[in-house]
């Protein structure tokens, strides 16, 4: 059983930067079907900052940044979760649920009472993720680039996981 601890860390701060960029590594490797560059990340870091996140979740096992979550502010009440990433050898252990449950009681904390996320129609397995959390489809609430399906969800205040 594995010992996971959770804690809010700046976007800047090393392991929650090594987890953004392995997030785009692993996303923009999966779009083209092909490795990811590192030009590649360090432009998408570029185009798509992380900077604006008030709320940045790292997941750690045995001292280790293992996962991360994000959540930015859409407007008062609502919020986005963004930068799910467990890495490779973490999946599978239930860190992604965990995660999730640990920035929605941060956002209910900080008065946020509904979370929305965008996500890609070839992440099957977050999409899964999401709705096994209490997240439903819903119509588009963006025009992301690369946004195919959205998501809400109405925080309890009860959120106690």
């Amino acid at each position: 059983m594995t010992n996971w601890t959770f804690a809010a860390l700046p976007p800047a701060h090393p392991d929650a930067t090594r987890m953004i960029r392995n997030y785009f590594l692993d996303i923009i490797g999966r779009y083209y079907d092909r490795p990811a560059t590192w030009d590649e990340v360090d432009e998408e870091m570029r185009v798509d900052p992380s900077d604006d996140l008030p709320l940045l979740v790292v997941a750690h096992a045995a001292g280790n940044a293992a996962g991360c979550l994000g959540m930015r502010l859409l407007e008062p009440g609502t919020g986005e979760l963004t930068r799910m990433f467990v890495e490779p050898e973490w999946r599978g252990h239930g860190v992604g649920a965990l995660l999730i449950a640990e920035v929605e009681r941060c956002a209910l904390a900080a008065g946020v009472t509904t979370l929305r996320l965008d996500t890609r129609s070839d992440l099957v397995e977050a999409r899964r993720l999401y709705a096994s959390q209490g997240y439903r489809e819903i119509p588009a609430y963006n025009d992301g680039a690369y946004a195919q399906h959205w998501f809400e969800k109405r925080l309890e205040h009860d959120v106690t996981r």
